[in-house]
């Protein structure tokens, strides 16, 4: 039995990440749905995967696909029914796969309820003591009550007018202006949040990603960001008790469910405080996301990961992309390899078989790694990030609001080639209407069909890794210690008798003693290890 599979299934799990309006269509309007979920289970059961973590499917508007919710207790139609949630849940269980499913606390959607009775009552309706409903600023009002800048760039406050036509007070949106942001200073938002979280949990669900999860207090004094140490907005000490409040909910439920937290923080210990014993089980690792494929810089990023995890008890987590940022293999194809919401490169010259080959070293560095990891729906297939978009297609909120600078986050979002050899590539079932984001042509390659059975596949190496990972007893949680190696190589060992080499150098390097290969991203010249690849190894 491995460390992962004898301590708590979360502390070492392999989550597979759905975009479901991306992954498959079952209905054939051209848009992912419950019913492709359900029917490709079975790649994700052959894959290896221990969950899967499904961005929202509530109803929504779909202001900015699917975080501006309506209804947190229910099924988006153009997804499904709540009936058919039960269901892939129960059929996800049957094939040892745990669901867990994304919360969005920080904000709601205009066509919420109670935001809609707060814009109805006008100035006084209690709803709007929900919100952060302000007077502006100026001697007409007409100024935002403060200048802060908005996570998807832009301004933060729209004004309302009131029912008698005249200019009313303004709402604070951190995100767009149809994603008005609650007031979790009020009991009643945290009560209808406990609430929810008790709907889902009672349905079977093994988790909870809490969306922005380090947003949700502000500062009522509304004051200008200074520096990141007294920010108005993000990670207000207050905001812990909200998440142990959540994890008293969590521990009254058999089978370990589990509280997994989107925290962007730079300060890794901050990071942390979010993963002590009474809140959050794990938090996505965007410093290993977002580093570069540079081995002194990518050491001390798992050294800080470790370090800081190791203070709270906590399992760390290894991230190479996910529905927000820019893919692995277009990524690494780059002279600079990092990634940043404000550094967006689409145009940048790639080198797509430089970044195939880092993309398949990346991971087997990811999932040797001490602790738990995510794998976001295509990065099994080697896909890449589609940069052509038109602009009349593109959907994200980040190409408008940043005024058509920022070209958003489409290109990581196309949806996902199944079988055949021209577009929709099976996504959609024949005659079905065209797939909601345009497939490129040459993902006929890359399609599930194509790689399986190719040894040399994207697909396979994955399918190959989950399962030695999970056969594997020094694999999934527990520790790990760096060996000495050549200059610009990573090499750390994880008792018992288990090596992982990546040589992120210009030259091939020799590897250590071993009594078997397990496996390697690319070919291994005797015992050679060439550029940009890396290697498992079983010792004496």
């Amino acid at each position: 039995m491995s460390i992962a599979e004898s301590q708590p299934w979360w502390r070492g799990a392999v989550i597979y990440q759905i975009y479901p309006r991306s992954f498959a269509d079952g209905s054939g309007d051209g848009i992912g749905d419950i019913a492709g979920i359900r029917a490709h289970l079975d790649h994700l059961s052959g894959l290896g995967v221990d969950a899967v973590w499904l961005s929202p499917w509530f109803p929504s508007p779909m202001a900015d696909a699917g975080y501006d919710v309506s209804d947190f207790r229910d099924i988006d139609p153009i997804f499904g029914t709540l009936e058919e949630a039960e269901a892939m849940i129960a059929e996800a269980h049957e094939r040892g796969i745990r669901v867990i499913i994304d919360i969005v606390p920080n904000h709601c959607s205009d066509q919420h309820p109670w935001f809609q009775a707060a814009l109805a009552g006008g100035p006084g309706a209690p709803e709007r003591d929900l919100f952060w409903f302000r007077p502006g600023r100026g001697p007409d009002g007409d100024e935002m009550p403060s200048d802060w800048r908005g996570e998807f760039k832009g301004t933060t406050w729209t004004r309302t007018t009131n029912p008698d036509g005249t200019p009313g007070d303004w709402y604070l949106h951190l995100f767009t202006p149809e994603q008005p942001d609650f007031n979790w200073d009020h009991p009643r938002v945290r009560a209808e949040f406990e609430s929810i979280l008790r709907f889902w949990l009672d349905r079977g669900v093994d988790g909870i990603r809490i969306d922005s999860a380090a947003l949700l207090l502000k500062d009522p004094a509304l004051p200008e960001v200074a520096d990141a140490e007294q920010h108005p907005f993000h990670d207000l000490d207050g905001v812990h008790e909200i998440y142990r409040s959540w994890r008293r909910i969590a521990d009254e439920y058999p089978g370990e469910r589990a509280l997994i937290g989107e925290v962007w923080l730079p300060d890794p210990h901050r990071f942390t405080n979010y993963l002590r014993p009474d809140e959050m089980h794990a938090a996505f690792n965007f410093d290993f996301l977002g580093c570069a494929w540079d081995p002194e810089l990518l050491r001390a990023c798992i050294d800080r990961t470790l370090e800081a995890h190791a203070l709270v008890g906590a399992p760390a987590t290894w991230v190479l992309s996910n529905h927000d940022v820019t893919r692995p293999v277009t990524r690494y194809g780059r002279a600079d390899t990092t990634f940043a919401f404000d550094t967006k490169r689409e145009g940048t010259p790639t080198d797509l078989q430089l970044g195939y080959q880092r993309a398949r070293a990346a991971a087997l560095l990811c999932l040797a790694l001490p602790g738990g990891a995510y794998i976001y729906q295509g990065e099994e297939l080697g896909l890449w990030e589609v940069e052509d978009i038109p602009p009349a297609l593109r959907t994200d909120p980040m190409y408008p609001r940043s005024n058509f600078v920022d070209p958003g986050r489409d290109g990581c979002r196309v949806p996902l080639p199944w079988s055949g050899v021209e577009s929709p590539f099976g996504f959609s079932p024949a005659g079905a209407a065209a797939p909601w984001l345009p497939q490129p042509a040459d993902w006929k390659d890359r399609t599930v069909q194509a790689q399986t059975g190719d040894r040399h596949s994207m697909l396979e190496l994955y399918r190959t890794a989950l399962r030695v990972r999970r056969g594997a007893a020094a694999l999934g949680d527990g520790t790990m210690r760096w060996l000495p190696a050549d200059d610009g190589v990573l090499s750390f060992a994880r008792d018992p008798r288990f090596v992982c080499v990546a040589n992120l150098s210009a030259v091939s390097v020799d590897l250590p003693e071993h009594e078997e290969i397990w496996l390697a991203s690319g070919p291994i010249d005797g015992d050679r290890l060439p550029p940009d690849t890396t290697a498992w190894l079983r010792t004496a």
